[in-house]
């Protein structure tokens, strides 16, 4: 997580672990790193991708060098005795490091990750090496598995989604991005010569998925509330009618906690003259796929309508220790994919080889802990509190906006990157979010705002500074710059 390292390192130096950062080290310097392939617009390269040709490469901001504060690993001597000096130097490394997580969860607002969870009756797994490698429909020669745990887990989220158990796919994958690599793959592999479109604020694994599988992407405009642009993306169909679509729909979207909406996506692709054997369509839900269904009057994700698959992270609402996910498809649509495999005894359709067998079990354990009931109470006090920092911001003459169907709130960039790191706050331009989780409270709430307002007053005192416009992010309404108060 973004500034944990600080710290861990101040606490790692009292054992002379670790040498400090040098006096000159500018955590925000501007380093130069080789650009990656542009996705392309339609032919033409976009306009946030283009570079000087002359050099090939661009400025990125980066966060702290990691490597001058990395934790040796040194060889024991050769005629080193088992007197556990060892072992007591490493448990009280673990033990300060347990420390510094435990500083760091207390001031983590800016990513969804659930951190409210206790998984202590699973400590008597630690000792298997469990690997769910291969289909989790077929059980390989490798019998240290957990797919009776996996499939119990896929079941439940058929149901979620409506899609009966003899007509889905799907498999636990080790992120949110990988379920996107596997949808949109799934989806070239119906469609290979289909062209990706994907709003500008889809998830950066959306992009990279074009990258890797040298797919035409077009990328559609939004609206300020970061929801995709149904009539650009109905124009964008029109350009290339003669080619099947494979759409990325963002059932919340990174920044802004946006939701496309299905149903007028559907709509512009009928209208576009797309029929449903000429597309398909995946629902990145890293975030608020599990949540959404759990919200009154917010349209449903299923499919019983025309989509192709839905993906969802493990780690972030559900909450687990480890990166997690869960994609489904329609099991028509996996058979383009598999291939068998005899070394397995299996088949192969994922995209990774070998797959985190524990992952399973932490997700069936919370989903049996809670069940629809338990994260329908968790989803309303998630949006409850949203809705009150939302407000509490605004009462204090600071920009921000909250999507209907969101836990998200955006607001102005703090003007300080020490604060910005101690909070752990994602952002981007002149916006910043707080997404509010489960483990989110609203004394937790009060401290982020109140050591906020502190800070304002001494960035603005003199004058010299003001806050950030925000109005082409989120909205003329929704900024309280001096312009648009």
């Amino acid at each position: 997580m973004v500034g944990s390292v600080n710290s861990l390192n101040e606490d790692l130096r009292m054992n002379g672990a670790v040498e400090p950062l040098p006096e000159d080290f500018d955590a925000t310097a501007l380093i130069m790193d080789p650009v990656p392939s542009p996705v392309v617009d339609n032919g033409s390269v976009n306009e946030e991708v283009q570079i000087n040709k002359e050099k090939e490469k661009r400025l990125i901001v980066l966060g702290r060098n990691i490597h001058t504060m990395c934790l040796e690993v040194t060889e024991p001597d050769a005629d080193d005795e088992v007197t556990g000096d060892r072992e007591a130097y490493m448990a009280g490394v673990l033990a300060r490091y347990k420390r510094a997580l435990t500083e760091r969860t207390k001031h983590h607002l800016g990513y969804p990750y659930n951190l409210d969870f206790d998984y202590g009756a699973l400590s008597q797994l630690q000792h298997f090496s469990i690997n769910n490698l291969g289909d989790p429909f077929i059980e390989s020669n490798y019998g240290v598995h957990s797919r009776q745990f996996e499939v119990g887990v896929l079941d439940w989220f058929a149901r979620l989604w409506e899609l009966e158990k003899n007509e889905y796919w799907g498999y636990i994958t080790n992120c949110g991005t990988e379920g996107n690599l596997h949808g949109i793959l799934v989806g070239r592999e119906v469609f290979p010569d289909g062209i990706l479109y994907a709003s500008r604020e889809s998830h950066y694994s959306v992009f990279k998925a074009a990258r890797m599988y040298r797919m035409e992407c077009v990328k559609v405009d939004t609206l300020w509330s970061g929801e995709i642009d149904c009539d650009d993306f109905k124009a964008k169909l029109l350009q290339n009618q003669d080619k099947p679509a494979i759409i990325n729909v963002n059932i919340g979207t990174t920044v802004k906690g946006a939701v496309d909406d299905l149903d007028l996506v559907i709509k512009k692709l009928e209208e576009a003259g797309f029929s449903q054997d000429r597309f398909y369509i995946h629902c990145d839900g890293a975030l608020f796929g599990l949540m959404m269904p759990f919200v009154k009057r917010a349209p449903k994700v299923t499919f019983k309508k025309p989509i192709g698959s839905v993906s969802v992270s493990g780690h972030k609402f559900v909450g687990c220790p480890m990166p997690c996910g869960v994609q489904i498809t329609r099991l028509n649509y996996v058979n383009a994919l598999s291939r068998d495999v005899e070394y397995l005894a299996s088949r192969d359709a994922t995209i990774m080889g070998s797959r985190n067998g524990h992952a399973p079990i932490f997700l069936w354990y919370t989903l049996n802990r809670k069940g629809y009931r338990g994260f329908q109470k968790e989803v309303q006090k998630c949006l409850r509190n949203a809705h009150y920092f939302k407000d509490r911001l605004v009462e204090a003459g600071i920009g921000a906006m909250l999507n209907e169907l969101s836990s998200t709130v955006v607001f102005e960039r703090p003007h300080d990157e020490e604060f910005v790191r101690r909070w752990q706050l994602a952002c981007k331009g002149n916006i910043a979010h707080v997404v509010v989780m489960p483990n989110i409270t609203i004394e937790k709430l009060n401290d982020f705002l109140n050591e906020l307002l502190e800070k304002r007053a001494t960035w603005f005192q003199d004058g010299k500074d003001q806050p950030y416009c925000i109005s082409s992010d989120v909205g003329e309404k929704n900024c309280l710059c001096a312009l648009h108060k």
